[in-house]
């Protein structure tokens, strides 16, 4: 390991915009992160996978009356994210270090109004289809913790990936389904507020269109 990623380890172990284990906060929010930790009943928003946190910071910008949570496991990617809100002062953003499957541990079913999946890890091996962060088990997973009404999104420049998640969907019969398989040469850019993720960049810089999907959360119907 690279003294690059201790050194960053050590900024956010006293960081308090992030949340990993071995704080007292982690075991201690969960079904109170708007309350206890933002101070106030607002909206909370999860961004899964969230690497350097381009969309936890730039929704956090954007809307100051809702509460933003990237969720990643790499330490060193939550430094940026983390460092970046610091620096703009944004009190409604935050960062939690955990395993995305261990989400049910950190929040309570309902609590959640919005979810974003932003350039999952593919996972293109036959063997890792459970992996990827819109399989069956993570859906489930997600389901569970948005509240009835709530919106679930997904952005990846994969192909395989992304059909096999519409694929999904359709079978689960979700609501409110819209999708494009271009999502800069269709009319569903406004779902996704003008922002861009690091790898996004890089994707369209090297001509690749980028998919898109939202669905309601609708239990009763999946």
């Amino acid at each position: 390991m690279g003294r690059s990623k201790l050194e960053r380890f050590a900024v956010i172990a006293e960081r308090q915009n992030v949340i990993e284990n071995g704080k007292e906060l982690f075991t201690n929010l969960k079904g109170k992160w708007s309350e206890e930790y933002f101070g106030n009943n607002h909206d909370l928003i999860l961004e899964i996978g969230c690497g350097k946190g381009d969309y936890t910071v730039g929704m956090a910008n954007l809307f100051p009356n809702k509460n933003f949570i990237g969720v990643d496991i790499k330490g060193s990617r939550l430094w940026k994210g983390s460092t970046v809100a610091e620096e703009n002062e944004l009190t409604n953003a935050a960062f939690l270090r955990n395993f995305i499957e261990h989400l049910g541990e950190n929040f309570t079913p309902g609590e959640i109004s919005e979810i974003w999946i932003t350039f999952p890890d593919p996972r293109p091996k036959k063997g890792d289809i459970k992996k990827r962060l819109t399989s069956p088990r993570y859906l489930d997973l997600y389901e569970s913790l948005v509240k009835p009404g709530g919106i679930i999104h997904f952005k990846t420049d994969n192909l395989e990936l992304f059909q096999y998640t519409l694929d999904l969907l359709q079978e689960r019969k979700v609501t409110n389904l819209i999708y494009s398989f271009d999502l800069y040469a269709s009319d569903l850019q406004h779902h996704t507020l003008n922002i861009q993720t690091t790898y996004e960049k890089r994707f369209l810089a090297e001509g690749l269109p980028i998919k898109y999907l939202q669905y309601t959360n609708n239990p009763a119907t999946a």
